[in-house]
Protein backbone atom coordinates (compact mmCIF):
# COMPACT_ATOMS: atom_id res chain seq x y z
CA UNK A 1 0.00 0.00 0.00
CA UNK A 2 2.88 2.37 0.83
CA UNK A 3 6.16 2.16 -1.06
CA UNK A 4 8.32 4.84 0.60
CA UNK A 5 7.11 4.82 4.23
CA UNK A 6 5.99 2.37 6.89
CA UNK A 7 2.67 3.11 8.62
CA UNK A 8 1.72 1.53 11.95
CA UNK A 9 -1.69 2.31 13.56
CA UNK A 10 -1.57 3.10 17.28
CA UNK A 11 -5.27 2.53 18.03
CA UNK A 12 -8.36 1.08 16.42
CA UNK A 13 -10.02 4.47 15.99
CA UNK A 14 -7.42 7.05 15.02
CA UNK A 15 -3.71 7.68 14.73
CA UNK A 16 -0.68 6.01 13.14
CA UNK A 17 3.09 6.30 13.41
CA UNK A 18 5.08 6.75 10.21
CA UNK A 19 8.51 5.14 10.16
CA UNK A 20 11.44 4.89 7.75
CA UNK A 21 11.59 8.60 6.97
CA UNK A 22 13.83 11.56 7.73
CA UNK A 23 11.84 14.78 7.43
CA UNK A 24 15.06 16.81 7.42
CA UNK A 25 16.19 15.10 4.22
CA UNK A 26 15.00 15.25 0.63
CA UNK A 27 11.37 14.11 0.53
CA UNK A 28 10.04 12.95 -2.83
CA UNK A 29 6.64 13.93 -4.18
CA UNK A 30 5.58 10.30 -3.84
CA UNK A 31 6.48 10.32 -0.15
CA UNK A 32 4.51 13.54 0.37
CA UNK A 33 1.51 11.93 -1.33
CA UNK A 34 1.84 8.81 0.80
CA UNK A 35 2.04 10.83 4.04
CA UNK A 36 -1.07 12.75 2.98
CA UNK A 37 -2.83 9.47 2.22
CA UNK A 38 -1.84 8.00 5.58
CA UNK A 39 -3.24 11.11 7.27
CA UNK A 40 -6.53 10.78 5.35
CA UNK A 41 -6.76 7.15 6.50
CA UNK A 42 -5.80 7.71 10.16
CA UNK A 43 -6.57 11.48 10.64
CA UNK A 44 -3.38 12.06 12.63
CA UNK A 45 0.08 10.71 11.88
CA UNK A 46 3.13 10.80 14.13
CA UNK A 47 6.84 10.82 13.45
CA UNK A 48 9.53 9.80 15.92
CA UNK A 49 13.20 10.72 16.26
CA UNK A 50 13.13 13.68 13.89
CA UNK A 51 15.64 16.53 14.15
CA UNK A 52 14.31 19.46 12.14
CA UNK A 53 15.05 23.18 12.33
CA UNK A 54 12.30 25.83 12.10
CA UNK A 55 13.32 26.39 8.48
CA UNK A 56 12.90 22.69 7.72
CA UNK A 57 9.62 22.66 9.64
CA UNK A 58 8.30 25.37 7.32
CA UNK A 59 9.65 23.62 4.23
CA UNK A 60 8.00 20.28 4.94
CA UNK A 61 4.70 21.89 6.00
CA UNK A 62 4.55 23.86 2.74
CA UNK A 63 4.63 20.58 0.81
CA UNK A 64 1.12 19.89 2.15
CA UNK A 65 -0.55 23.28 1.67
CA UNK A 66 -0.50 27.02 2.24
CA UNK A 67 0.55 28.18 5.70
CA UNK A 68 -1.90 30.17 7.83
CA UNK A 69 -0.64 32.35 10.68
CA UNK A 70 -2.34 31.88 14.05
CA UNK A 71 -4.70 34.88 14.43
CA UNK A 72 -4.50 35.50 18.19
CA UNK A 73 -0.90 35.04 19.34
CA UNK A 74 2.31 36.23 17.67
CA UNK A 75 4.58 33.67 16.05
CA UNK A 76 8.30 33.26 16.64
CA UNK A 77 10.29 36.45 16.09
CA UNK A 78 12.26 35.07 13.14
CA UNK A 79 9.51 32.70 11.97
CA UNK A 80 6.12 34.43 12.34
CA UNK A 81 4.33 31.54 10.64
CA UNK A 82 5.37 29.21 13.49
CA UNK A 83 3.25 29.60 16.62
CA UNK A 84 4.85 28.70 19.95
CA UNK A 85 2.59 26.53 22.10
CA UNK A 86 4.01 26.60 25.59
CA UNK A 87 3.44 26.33 29.30
CA UNK A 88 6.07 27.74 31.64
CA UNK A 89 7.18 26.34 34.99
CA UNK A 90 5.13 28.79 37.08
CA UNK A 91 1.93 28.45 35.03
CA UNK A 92 -0.96 26.13 35.87
CA UNK A 93 -2.98 26.49 32.65
CA UNK A 94 -1.77 24.97 29.41
CA UNK A 95 -2.38 26.65 26.05
CA UNK A 96 -5.35 25.05 24.28
CA UNK A 97 -5.84 22.63 27.16
CA UNK A 98 -9.35 21.50 26.22
CA UNK A 99 -10.89 19.31 23.52
CA UNK A 100 -11.07 21.42 20.34
CA UNK A 101 -10.53 21.83 16.63
CA UNK A 102 -8.08 24.67 15.97
CA UNK A 103 -9.57 28.11 15.23
CA UNK A 104 -13.04 26.87 14.26
CA UNK A 105 -14.14 30.51 14.71
CA UNK A 106 -12.53 31.46 11.37
CA UNK A 107 -14.65 31.61 8.21
CA UNK A 108 -12.13 29.22 6.65
CA UNK A 109 -10.62 27.15 9.49
CA UNK A 110 -7.28 25.39 8.97
CA UNK A 111 -7.27 22.03 7.24
CA UNK A 112 -4.31 20.65 9.18
CA UNK A 113 -1.60 21.36 11.73
CA UNK A 114 1.95 20.12 12.24
CA UNK A 115 3.27 20.23 15.80
CA UNK A 116 6.95 19.72 16.68
CA UNK A 117 8.15 18.99 20.22
CA UNK A 118 10.91 21.42 21.26
CA UNK A 119 11.09 21.13 25.06
CA UNK A 120 9.26 18.51 27.09
CA UNK A 121 8.55 17.91 30.78
CA UNK A 122 10.10 14.79 32.35
CA UNK A 123 6.65 13.19 32.39
CA UNK A 124 3.11 14.02 31.32
CA UNK A 125 2.02 16.38 28.55
CA UNK A 126 0.52 13.71 26.30
CA UNK A 127 -1.99 14.74 23.62
CA UNK A 128 -5.34 13.03 23.00
CA UNK A 129 -7.00 12.88 19.58
CA UNK A 130 -10.58 11.94 18.67
CA UNK A 131 -12.20 10.80 15.41
CA UNK A 132 -15.09 13.02 14.23
CA UNK A 133 -16.15 10.61 11.48
CA UNK A 134 -16.86 8.03 14.17
CA UNK A 135 -18.55 10.65 16.35
CA UNK A 136 -21.00 11.32 13.52
CA UNK A 137 -21.47 7.78 12.27
CA UNK A 138 -22.36 6.36 15.70
CA UNK A 139 -25.24 8.79 16.25
CA UNK A 140 -28.78 7.53 15.73
CA UNK A 141 -30.42 8.15 12.37
CA UNK A 142 -32.89 10.48 14.05
CA UNK A 143 -30.10 12.56 15.57
CA UNK A 144 -28.20 12.66 12.25
CA UNK A 145 -31.32 13.89 10.45
CA UNK A 146 -31.91 16.62 13.02
CA UNK A 147 -28.31 17.82 13.03
CA UNK A 148 -27.98 17.82 9.24
CA UNK A 149 -29.96 21.05 8.95
CA UNK A 150 -28.36 22.90 11.86
CA UNK A 151 -25.59 25.48 11.86
CA UNK A 152 -23.62 26.63 14.89
CA UNK A 153 -21.84 29.79 16.00
CA UNK A 154 -18.14 29.38 16.81
CA UNK A 155 -16.41 32.13 18.78
CA UNK A 156 -12.85 32.97 19.79
CA UNK A 157 -14.25 34.37 23.04
CA UNK A 158 -15.89 31.21 24.38
CA UNK A 159 -14.72 30.95 27.98
CA UNK A 160 -13.76 27.27 27.78
CA UNK A 161 -10.96 27.98 25.30
CA UNK A 162 -10.14 31.63 25.98
CA UNK A 163 -9.13 30.82 29.57
CA UNK A 164 -6.36 28.58 28.25
CA UNK A 165 -4.85 31.48 26.26
CA UNK A 166 -4.63 34.05 29.05
CA UNK A 167 -0.94 33.53 29.89
CA UNK A 168 0.18 33.85 26.25
CA UNK A 169 -2.05 36.83 25.52
CA UNK A 170 -0.37 38.80 28.30
CA UNK A 171 2.86 38.99 26.32
CA UNK A 172 2.19 37.96 22.71
CA UNK A 173 -1.35 38.97 21.75
CA UNK A 174 -1.96 39.99 18.13
CA UNK A 175 -5.38 41.51 18.74
CA UNK A 176 -6.95 43.61 21.45
CA UNK A 177 -8.23 41.29 24.16
CA UNK A 178 -11.78 42.58 23.55
CA UNK A 179 -11.73 41.64 19.86
CA UNK A 180 -13.88 38.63 19.00
CA UNK A 181 -13.68 36.48 15.89
CA UNK A 182 -16.71 34.34 15.06
CA UNK A 183 -18.08 32.23 12.24
CA UNK A 184 -21.14 30.11 11.56
CA UNK A 185 -20.55 26.57 10.29
CA UNK A 186 -22.71 23.51 9.62
CA UNK A 187 -22.96 21.16 12.59
CA UNK A 188 -22.36 18.26 10.19
CA UNK A 189 -19.85 19.04 7.45
CA UNK A 190 -18.62 17.01 4.50
CA UNK A 191 -14.88 16.46 4.25
CA UNK A 192 -13.71 18.00 0.95
CA UNK A 193 -11.21 15.21 0.22
CA UNK A 194 -12.94 12.04 1.44
CA UNK A 195 -16.58 13.03 0.96
CA UNK A 196 -17.39 11.63 4.41
CA UNK A 197 -19.66 13.38 6.88
CA UNK A 198 -18.26 14.42 10.26
CA UNK A 199 -19.48 16.13 13.42
CA UNK A 200 -18.22 19.72 13.37
CA UNK A 201 -18.84 21.28 16.77
CA UNK A 202 -16.30 21.50 19.58
CA UNK A 203 -16.44 22.44 23.25
CA UNK A 204 -13.62 24.96 22.87
CA UNK A 205 -15.31 27.25 20.37
CA UNK A 206 -18.94 26.30 19.61
CA UNK A 207 -21.21 28.53 21.69
CA UNK A 208 -24.73 27.93 20.35
CA UNK A 209 -26.86 26.96 17.38
CA UNK A 210 -27.79 29.59 14.81
CA UNK A 211 -31.07 31.35 15.71
CA UNK A 212 -31.08 29.80 19.18
CA UNK A 213 -29.85 31.10 22.52
CA UNK A 214 -26.92 29.63 24.39
CA UNK A 215 -29.29 28.36 27.07
CA UNK A 216 -31.50 26.64 24.51
CA UNK A 217 -28.49 25.15 22.75
CA UNK A 218 -26.68 23.91 25.86
CA UNK A 219 -28.44 20.54 26.42
CA UNK A 220 -27.87 19.23 22.91
CA UNK A 221 -24.38 20.69 22.60
CA UNK A 222 -23.47 19.21 25.97
CA UNK A 223 -24.54 15.79 24.75
CA UNK A 224 -22.55 16.14 21.53
CA UNK A 225 -19.41 17.36 23.34
CA UNK A 226 -19.50 14.33 25.64
CA UNK A 227 -20.23 11.97 22.72
CA UNK A 228 -17.27 13.27 20.69
CA UNK A 229 -14.73 12.19 23.28
CA UNK A 230 -15.82 8.63 24.00
CA UNK A 231 -12.67 6.57 24.67
CA UNK A 232 -13.39 4.26 21.73
CA UNK A 233 -13.05 7.25 19.35
CA UNK A 234 -9.63 8.31 20.66
CA UNK A 235 -5.90 7.69 20.83
CA UNK A 236 -3.22 9.05 23.18
CA UNK A 237 0.22 10.17 22.00
CA UNK A 238 3.18 10.32 24.36
CA UNK A 239 5.74 12.85 23.20
CA UNK A 240 9.48 12.26 23.12
CA UNK A 241 12.29 14.53 21.89
CA UNK A 242 12.07 14.56 18.10
CA UNK A 243 8.34 13.72 17.99
CA UNK A 244 6.03 15.37 15.44
CA UNK A 245 2.24 15.17 15.09
CA UNK A 246 0.48 16.06 11.83
CA UNK A 247 -3.31 16.03 12.03
CA UNK A 248 -6.39 16.74 9.94
CA UNK A 249 -7.97 19.68 11.79
CA UNK A 250 -11.31 19.12 10.10
CA UNK A 251 -11.90 15.49 11.02
CA UNK A 252 -10.33 15.19 14.45
CA UNK A 253 -10.20 16.99 17.77
CA UNK A 254 -7.22 17.15 20.10
CA UNK A 255 -6.65 17.83 23.78
CA UNK A 256 -3.22 18.42 25.38
CA UNK A 257 -3.25 16.90 28.87
CA UNK A 258 -2.34 19.37 31.62
CA UNK A 259 -0.55 17.06 34.07
CA UNK A 260 2.97 18.49 34.38
CA UNK A 261 2.79 21.48 36.74
CA UNK A 262 6.19 22.91 37.64
CA UNK A 263 7.78 21.99 34.33
CA UNK A 264 8.20 23.75 30.99
CA UNK A 265 6.72 22.40 27.75
CA UNK A 266 7.41 24.11 24.41
CA UNK A 267 5.99 23.04 21.04
CA UNK A 268 6.08 24.72 17.62
CA UNK A 269 2.93 24.61 15.49
CA UNK A 270 2.33 25.37 11.84
CA UNK A 271 -1.25 25.43 10.56
CA UNK A 272 -2.31 24.92 6.95
CA UNK A 273 -5.05 27.02 5.35
CA UNK A 274 -8.38 25.31 4.80
CA UNK A 275 -11.72 26.04 3.19
CA UNK A 276 -15.19 27.15 4.23
CA UNK A 277 -17.00 24.16 5.79
CA UNK A 278 -19.99 22.80 3.87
Amino acid sequence: MFETISVKPISGAIGAEIHDIDLAGDISDQTVEEIARAQRDHLVVFFRDQDITPTQHLAIAKRFGDILEYPLVKGLEDYPQIAPVMKLEHETTNFGGIWHSDTAYLAEPPKAAMLVARELPPYGGDTLFSNMYMAHDTLSEGMKNMLSGLRAVNSSAKADASATREDRLKTAAKLDTDDVISAIHPVVRTHPETGKKLLYVNIGHTSHFENMSEKESAPLLGYLFAHQTKPEFTCRFSWRPGSIAFWDNRACHHNPVNDYHGFKRVMHRITLAGERPV
